[in-house]
């Protein structure tokens, strides 16, 4: 890729369960990119306002509103700083309202562009039903809501793919062959 067109930024966007964290340190050691992962980088100071708040589950609107905006401007300003120091990058994060509004994903695209980036989302597909277990299989303490009543969360689950550019990687596959697939990709079609 040129410099012309800007350094690889990936964005790995599915659902709970869907690999994103583990794709992510294999595709950054891949790119020889920096790994901004939402959970590392703002979970702490999430932490701290979920003690307060008296609530653990991020999808939670009483803990996701008052810290979903100033935890995707986290992500987005870290990977802003990488770009400038041309440094390729891969963002991990549900991506939730950038995925379902285009002018939120434009803004985003704007905003890595500007910075020397060429961003390319992808979603991390994974049947609803797999969900459940891949959930049930890392036994996290953020999981346990969903666990407690998984066709409910099921049922709340946003099952449309992105509404802008992006493509879709089969997630129920092994992670290294994601990553070969999202490399191939990179390769083949420059972003």
């Amino acid at each position: 890729m040129s410099e012309a067109e800007g350094l690889p930024v990936v964005l790995l966007s599915g659902w709970p369960g869907s690999g994103k964290s583990t794709v992510g340190r294999t595709l950054a050691s891949r790119l020889s990119a920096a790994l901004v992962d939402q959970d590392t980088v703002t979970g702490p100071l999430v932490a701290v306002v979920a003690d307060i708040v008296g609530v653990h589950d991020l999808d939670d609107v009483r803990l996701a509103g008052p810290t979903r905006d100033a935890r995707y401007e986290t992500v987005a300003a870290v990977a802003e700083e990488n770009l400038r120091a041309g440094i390729p990058v891969v963002l991990v994060a549900p991506f939730s309202r950038e995925r379902r509004d285009l002018h939120a994903w434009e803004a985003l695209n704007r905003r890595l562009r500007a910075a020397g980036g060429s961003p390319l989302l992808v979603w991390l597909h994974l049947e609803p039903t797999a969900v459940v277990s891949r959930l049930q299989a890392r036994g996290a303490a953020r999981d346990l809501a969903k666990l407690a009543d998984p066709g409910s969360f099921l049922a709340r689950l946003d099952q449309g793919a992105p509404v802008g550019p992006h493509v879709v990687v089969n997630a129920e596959r092994p992670a290294a062959e994601v990553v070969e697939e999202i490399v191939t990709l990179l390769s083949a079609n420059p972003v």
